[in-house]
């Protein structure tokens, strides 16, 4: 594995990349060899890999066919470890780390009594759970499997919450992986209650005290003497702010929680050792990639410094954006054990009637809600990953609030545009490379041969998608590639397991609020808006796949992107959530903004002039079946003349001529020395 290298600056606080000031979390690496990582205050760094610019390893060994789409361009040399390969499947790497194995183990070992408490967790843990296998294999032995299954899901839900807080987080992560675990017990493990009864004030007290280094009296004028909520991890308490007087929320981490979590997890990734072999035959990689994935994810959320950042990292991010609202955080009454941030004074985002009652248009609400978590994904790579309705406010003005950053997850900008690949091979239905793009993420062992999934996955995508929106639910979708996942070879890497759970946790709010509500109504506007305005060059090459298809350029699609992406830009102009009694206002608002295609007219008349193979396509699709298409060109333009300002768009263009001239030259040259080469 190569090394990653990057820029730091030191400062009495943090450690940071030295980066500019666009919020967006990682740079384009097309071309390079190293790119710095665009997200700031991190305090683990990320850094793109130059060994994962063209494809991801795996150190799977499954016995595998090779595919050639899919082994395209793969580097022979395996990772050295399981943190490594998880490093070049996300397409970036971590200098500093809350969690390696070898730390881990550090830890637990170094610890006086460190045998004694192994031992008896290890005897409680294997009774408890060898008493579990026992009852299935019994079950299986005498013929009731399958019609005990309810009871035996209630069961094992029961028993991860009686082992404590690292076997609760465990029930929570199998709750989004049906490649490790059945769908019906993942239905009972999505109920698991992270709620637990909660430590003593006193206790509480002394710790933010201790943390903080002052009394409590001096820094709080009032506390709530009752927990706002409780977890495994910590807990929460409303206060004022001595010295300012505004409210706070205080999240306190559970006493003595840590050595447990780390004891816990060397034996979990003990365990794992042992089934490695089960987990290569099931999954296609070691049962300890599985752990390691868990247990990194488990010990950032455990430190409130990293989530202190990340909320400051959302702050960036939506800074512009007048429909989200993200709390402050106060760093000098915070620590790594103690979070002290802005109060939310928010509806509950389940609670429709309130909702109306403040005056917030509900279905204005869910278009900001839907388009706010796009963002995230595609735009940003750093999402929430637990937006349930706990986490998630309407604020009176209409903005959508956030809570609790301790468990975000980051898609690197390699990962990001795998993604919006197999959005339009979907759209293309073009299964083989979408298979394909499942191998680059990380689902499939590279060189697995992917032809048996190829049937599975047209199945679900042209079932689904023939319903039409009025029918498409991210929760049926997710239901037929669970028994995909199941059936095959397949691993689901932690942060799309996120992914999936932050989107089926949206939809499901969005159908509380307005059981109608169309998702991909809102969703669709937002993807053609990106892949139309969107300067990065990697979403360019996107764009023309999706307006060819089998070699003929795709007119309607065309009208219609160009449709969505004014839709998406008219309702995104002011906050939808909002009834306005000033339509005057609002529609002098909407008039400030335009669809602006500047940049995608720059790029498409530089393509056309220096690019053969795109300008032989241009030049056939306004000739296919030997007529001229006019008419369609009249009807695009239709579309866009009230969007752009012709003047200044021919005006940047022959600008940018001098620029292209060089392109067009040295494409030309290369064009010629080429030939006379062959």
């Amino acid at each position: 594995m190569e090394l990653c290298t990057a820029s730091v600056s030191i400062s009495p606080h943090r450690p940071s990349i030295s980066t500019s000031s666009r919020p967006v979390p990682y740079t384009r690496y097309a071309g390079s060899r190293s790119c710095i990582s665009k997200r700031t205050k991190r305090s683990s760094l990320y850094v793109i890999n130059a060994a994962s610019t063209n494809a991801l390893l795996s150190s799977r060994t499954l016995p595998t066919q090779t595919n050639g789409a899919a082994a395209k361009g793969m580097p022979s040399k395996k990772p050295n470890s399981a943190l490594e390969q998880l490093d070049i499947e996300r397409g970036v790497c971590m200098p500093f780390r809350k969690y390696s194995p070898e730390m881990v183990r550090s830890k637990v070992l170094g610890s006086s009594g460190s045998v004694l408490s192994l031992a008896s967790r290890g005897v409680e843990i294997i009774w408890k759970l060898g008493f579990y296998w026992s009852s299935l294999v019994y079950d299986y032995l005498v013929g009731r499997d399958e019609e005990i299954v309810p009871f035996r899901a209630r069961q094992l839900r029961n028993l991860l919450c009686d082992l404590g807080p690292s076997f609760i987080k465990a029930g929570q992560v199998l709750a989004n992986r049906p490649d490790i675990i059945r769908e019906d017990y993942m239905s009972e493990l999505c109920i698991l209650q992270d709620d637990v009864p909660p430590f003593a004030n006193q206790v509480a007290f002394s710790i933010i005290e201790e943390e903080l280094g002052q009394p409590l009296e001096q820094l709080f004028s009032k506390i709530s003497s009752e927990t706002i909520a409780a977890a495994s991890l910590g807990q929460v308490y409303r206060a004022t702010l001595r010295e300012t007087g505004e409210d706070v929320a205080i999240k306190v981490q559970r006493p003595g929680i840590e050595p447990i979590i780390f004891r816990d997890l060397f034996l979990f990734r003990t365990l794992a050792s042992f089934l490695n072999g089960i987990s290569l035959q099931k999954l296609g990689c070691n049962a300890e990639l599985i752990v390691d994935e868990f247990g990194e994810k488990l010990l950032e959320e455990l430190d409130y410094t990293l989530e202190a950042r990340n909320i400051e990292d959302f702050i960036v991010n939506f800074k512009n954006d007048p429909t989200v609202k993200i709390p402050l955080v106060y760093n000098k009454f915070s620590g790594s054990r103690v979070l002290v941030m802005e109060w939310i004074d928010g509806i509950r985002c389940t609670d429709p009637q309130a909702i109306k009652e403040a005056g917030i248009d509900v279905e204005g609400f869910l278009t900001v809600g839907v388009s706010a978590a796009l963002r995230q994904l595609l735009e940003f790579g750093l999402f929430h990953g637990d937006p349930h309705p706990g986490n998630v406010f309407a604020m009176r003005d209409g903005r959508i609030a956030y809570v609790d950053f301790g468990n975000v997850a980051v898609l690197s900008q390699q990962n990001k545009e795998i993604l919006i690949d197999a959005v339009v091979h979907a759209v293309n239905e073009d299964y083989a490379e979408m298979a394909n793009d499942f191998t680059r993420l990380g689902f499939l062992a590279s060189g697995t041969d992917v032809s048996p999934i190829i049937p599975a996955l047209e199945a679900i995508w042209q079932n689904s998608a023939g319903k039409g929106l009025a029918d498409f639910n991210f929760r049926s979708v997710t239901g037929k590639f669970n028994q995909l996942v199941y059936n095959y070879p397949i691993r689901i890497p932690e942060r799309f397991s996120l992914v999936i759970r932050s989107l089926l946790t949206q939809e499901g709010i969005c159908f509380t609020l307005k059981p109608e509500f169309k998702f991909l109504e809102v969703a669709y506007p937002y993807i053609a808006n990106r892949l139309l305005t969107d300067p990065n060059p990697a979403l360019r090459e996107r764009l023309i796949q999706v307006l060819f298809k089998d070699g003929l350029f795709q007119w309607k699609r065309l009208e219609n992107l160009i449709v969505l992406a004014k839709e998406n830009v008219s309702k995104m102009s002011t906050n939808p959530a909002l009834k306005s009694n000033s339509l005057q206002t609002v529609s002098s608002q909407k008039l400030e903004k335009k669809l602006d295609l500047t940049d995608t007219i720059k790029d498409g008349a530089r393509l056309f002039l220096i690019d053969s193979g795109i300008r032989r396509q241009l030049v056939m699709a306004f000739t296919e079946d030997s007529r001229l298409h006019v008419d369609e060109l009249v009807d695009v333009y239709k579309l866009v003349e009230d969007q752009i300002d012709i003047p200044s768009v021919a005006l940047e263009v022959l600008q940018d001529l001098p620029s292209v001239a060089r392109d067009f030259m040295l494409s030309w040259s290369d064009s010629v020395l080429s030939d006379r080469q062959n």
